[in-house]
């Protein structure tokens, strides 16, 4: 058969995880009954931890269950259409599958259509070996697994391989940072799970997103409660414009005489905006404000927007990457670039594995630009399984300024406020960050939870650009398995733009690897061109300036101008700073 009978080992997982849960439930009734307790046990802390314990244990046998069961429901098709006669006609087979189905969904108590879906996706779970053993080993859940085998479909069979490589393989070339696929809540592991796929799909996102335009649409659905769903489909960067105006007008209403809460006032921002100005002032009547949404000015909302430089120069077609939303098409960022914005910040992406650069403080100093390099580090909320993406999250110090802790980005992290809050309270203990990943966390009981890394990859060189040589690059002369090009990243708004990418005599080779490794390590066959003092005497050297000095408004807020085409190598990476 296709599918092997290895329920075995999840067998034995299950009886394992039973007399886990035996013996956490022994110990829980000792200390309810006060027997054998010593004299300095706290009996309700160690009753509280023995409820996590068992939480833990539980969730590792449900998945095991799953596990169970997705290769009984998997396999009992694959037997039913093995007591069919090889020289059956077709409709034989699908009568034969189609019994099946009903008989597993009378067993389970589902629809027919439910059982169909189970059949489904127990198969591609069950053809995909290290999902299916990380699932009986209880290190991820059904749903975990589910996301996985769902964004393989529409791969060749090599590039689901791949992509289960990637996140489950630690051997895997350039395999998944940070924390494994089960320590990730669902919707962060899809995100990852997605953004890997987009890059690797055989037909490029360029294709698939003008078959999407195509299919853009608004959906209108009634609710309970004389309440009803608007839904719109539409293009990632028109979508996430119109999220972050509408959450940075609520912001600009907040306030002591505002009841609204801010989930409350987006829908009414949103109304407001599209029945016109008329139904501005009703709709603030009706909820107890006398505030115009059209009087009140709208916060800037800055949009990081990370593309590597190629595809940003048109000679790639790799995409690049929409705070909050995901990989876009390397077109739609580039006419985010060309539009402008009225903020625009650039900075050198490490291209051996596609992280944000750490920025040095003699030439970043600005503390606005160090938070929007945090946000582009961290992603999100740093805290375990947060998934908020909100640009006002909090630039929190790891170690507190009073306990020692610097305002380096090592010691510096995203949290959303709540957390923010919450780390405060209680002894929620964050790791380090590092150059290129967040932190950990370690909770009060100390269970360790690792970072969740957004995970990108070394961006790509067009074929055929540099000498034969250079490809030829050994790993450990580089630190990376190739030699590959720098990206960009941008912080957009909705009108202008202004370039923060530091003083026009930076040169790649002395940003680019933070110190670590320079571009003439990496290419060694490359001479660097000599480099010429500018002419004037009213020049300055950018260390020489403080942080609050005024030349630095101007500088940044000189527009973003794309560099003209290469000619050649040099003038290739040149050009890219």
């Amino acid at each position: 058969m296709g599918i092997s009978s290895g329920g075995g080992v999840a067998l034995e997982g299950v009886h394992a995880s039973v007399a886990a849960l035996d013996a956490l439930a022994a110990e829980d009734s000792f200390l309810a009954a006060g027997v054998g307790v010593g004299a300095g046990v706290d009996v309700l802390q160690r009753r509280y931890e023995l409820r996590l314990a068992r939480l833990e244990v539980v969730k590792r046998l449900e998945a095991q269950l799953a596990a169970v069961k997705a290769r009984d429901v998997a396999e009992a098709v694959e037997i039913q259409h093995a007591m069919v006669a090889p020289d059956a006609p077709v409709h034989e087979r699908t009568f034969s599958e189609m019994s099946a189905v009903e008989e597993i969904a009378g067993v389970l108590t589902i629809s027919s259509g439910a059982a169909g879906a189970s059949v489904e996706q127990s198969r591609r779970v069950c053809f995909l070996p290290p999902v299916m053993d990380a699932l009986s080993a209880g290190n991820l859940s059904w749903q975990h697994a589910r996301i996985v085998a769902d964004e393989t479909e529409g791969l060749t069979p090599d590039g689901a391989a791949a992509l289960v490589a990637h996140f489950f393989d630690p051997d895997a070339p350039n395999p998944a940072r940070g924390a494994a696929p089960g320590e990730l809540v669902p919707s962060r592991l899809r995100t990852k799970v997605r953004t890997w796929r987009e890059s690797h799909h055989p037909e490029t996102l360029e294709k698939r997103h003008v078959k999407g335009v195509a299919d853009r649409r608004m959906e209108y659905t009634p609710d309970r409660d004389g309440m009803a769903w608007i839904s719109l489909h539409l293009p990632g960067d028109t979508a996430c414009a119109i999220w972050n105006r509408t959450t940075a007008t609520a912001r600009g209403l907040q306030g002591p005489n505002e009841p609204r809460s801010l989930t409350q006032l987006r829908p009414d921002i949103a109304a407001s905006l599209l029945l016109g100005a008329g139904s501005t002032s009703e709709a603030a009547q009706a909820n107890g404000s006398t505030g115009e949404i059209g009087k009140v000015p709208t916060p800037r909302a800055d949009v990081l927007v990370m593309v590597p430089v190629c595809a940003l120069l048109g000679v790639t077609d790799e995409p690049a990457e929409l705070d909050g939303h995901g990989p876009i098409p390397a077109s739609m960022a580039r006419k985010l670039v060309a539009d402008g914005a009225d903020s625009f910040y650039r900075v050198l992406v490490d291209p051996r594995d596609g992280a944000p650069l750490e920025i040095g403080r003699t030439r970043y100093r600005l503390t606005e630009t160090i938070k929007q390099w945090i946000r582009m580090r961290d992603g999100k909320c740093t805290f375990p399984g947060c998934s908020n993406r909100s640009p006002d999250n909090d630039t929190d110090h790891l170690t507190a300024w009073e306990h020692g802790g610097t305002t380096g980005t090592s010691n510096l992290a995203q949290l959303c406020p709540k957390h923010h809050r919450l780390k405060h309270a209680r002894p929620w203990i964050p790791d380090p960050a590092t150059h290129n990943g967040p932190a950990g966390w370690t909770s009060p009981t100390g269970r360790h939870y690792n970072p969740e890394h957004p995970d990108r990859e070394p961006t790509r060189w067009p074929p055929g650009l540099l000498p034969s040589n250079v490809s030829a690059v050994a790993p450990e002369a580089t630190a990376a398995p190739n030699v590959t090009a720098p990206s960009v990243a941008a912080a957009s708004g909705h009108a202008g733009g202004r370039n923060v990418a530091g003083p026009a005599e930076d040169l790649p080779c002395q940003p680019l690897l933070a110190g670590t490794l320079t571009w003439l390590e990496a290419l060694p066959e490359l001479e660097a061109p000599e480099l010429e003092e500018p002419d004037g005497d009213n020049l300055l050297d950018p260390d020489d300036l403080c942080a609050t000095d005024a030349l630095w408004d101007d500088f940044y807020a000189m527009p973003f101008v794309l560099p003209p085409d290469p000619q050649a190598d040099w003038q290739l990476l040149l050009s890219l700073t």
